[in-house]
């Protein structure tokens, strides 16, 4: 494999119903980052069926240019015709970096995309860099430069992991939502389009769509939220988070939960906050009965400011808070909804 022919930082642009997933602004805000640090290019890859529309909107967020795949059997996910398509444009155009939202259909194509063209790929990414591998130098061992390192947590969030692929390209990465910020976009920016088309045709691994079904759900997405308030385990019983939803009513917020939450069944998964939940940075971040594990606070670390109550004055979230209190959050979120109405009535 020649690795000098490969150049550029690829996002694939996820959509749905024609629709760009946030995960491609996010995904192409970070490229633009790589890119200056390789003075390359940024290059969104479009796949779908009558998307072509859609390539100006990826050019506002940093595209410097869409290649689009429009083919009637890319209008509905499915593993195989998605596969072909993004593989044979990574084989095409030779990108040095492939970025891939560790959505659920990111999670599905990124592997077998990489097991196709023949190359590693890191999952779940939390972070990514580029720089020297090994980081150290290590005797009798070349140290290779401008590598893409990156980062995730791994064994159950307890430790983390830095990892390169410097012998294979394209770097492969899939990286988690909420992870990465976009850039300022840039209105009325135009695409420069390249539209490529590999060929579809049918074979044994194609499956066959009986019916498509769509969740209606009433929860809020906590991603979008600037001020959440969050329970953990400490908060007692499902009941119990109803001073938590007070609190985030005052405060014009919403209400995210650990994992314990909703292992035990008090709240739905989708308010989950974590490395197996969701990754958010709202404004304010509430810690209510949050001990801290690593495995939290890897999906709220960026938040702009963390504020933790707890009991235990020494759980590991007041590491990462901002500001802590220690006490019983029974009387504490309580009277903090109280001072907070009061303040509001004087205004």
């Amino acid at each position: 494999m020649g690795l000098e022919e490969y150049k550029g930082v690829f996002v694939f642009a996820q959509q749905v119903d024609n629709e760009i997933s946030s995960i491609a602004f996010e995904l192409l805000g970070e490229a633009t980052r790589l890119a200056s640090v390789l003075n390359t290019e940024v290059t969104a890859v479009l796949l779908g069926s009558g998307v072509k529309d859609l390539a100006d909107s990826l050019a506002e967020y940093g595209a410097d240019k869409v290649i689009v795949v429009d083919d009637p059997a890319l209008k509905d996910y499915m593993t195989e015709p998605y596969t072909h398509a993004l593989a044979e444009v990574i084989n095409k155009y030779k990108p040095e970096i492939m970025l891939v939202g560790a959505t659920a259909i990111g999670r599905d194509l990124g592997p077998r995309v990489s097991a196709r063209v023949a190359t590693g790929l890191t999952a779940d990414c939390t972070s990514l860099e580029i720089g020297d591998f090994p980081l150290n130098p290590i005797p009798g061992k070349e140290q290779k430069h401008n590598q893409l390192l990156m980062t995730r947590p791994a064994f159950g969030g307890n430790t983390i992991a830095t990892i390169a692929c410097p012998d294979n390209r394209p770097q492969m990465a899939t990286v988690r939502a909420g992870v990465m910020q976009k850039i300022e976009p840039k209105t009325g920016a135009k695409a420069n389009v390249e539209e490529f088309n590999p060929g579809f045709e049918k074979n044994n691994k194609y499956v066959e769509i009986l019916d498509i079904v769509k969740a209606v759900s009433d929860t809020v997405d906590i991603m979008d939220a600037k001020i959440l308030v969050s329970g953990g385990r400490g908060v007692g019983s499902p009941e119990n988070f109803k001073i938590l939803e007070d609190l985030a009513k005052e405060l014009g917020g919403e209400v995210s939960c650990s994992r314990a939450v909703v292992d035990s069944g008090w709240k739905p998964k989708d308010l989950q906050v974590g490395q197996t939940g969701k990754t958010v940075r709202p404004q304010v971040y509430f810690a209510i009965g949050i001990s801290g594990a690593i495995q939290h606070v890897a999906g709220m670390e960026e938040s702009d400011i963390i504020v933790a109550i707890n009991k235990d004055e020494d759980a590991p979230i007041f590491d990462v808070a901002d500001y802590g209190v220690v006490g019983d959050l029974n009387k504490i979120v309580p009277q903090l909804t109280e001072a907070i109405k009061a303040a509001k009535a004087a205004k």
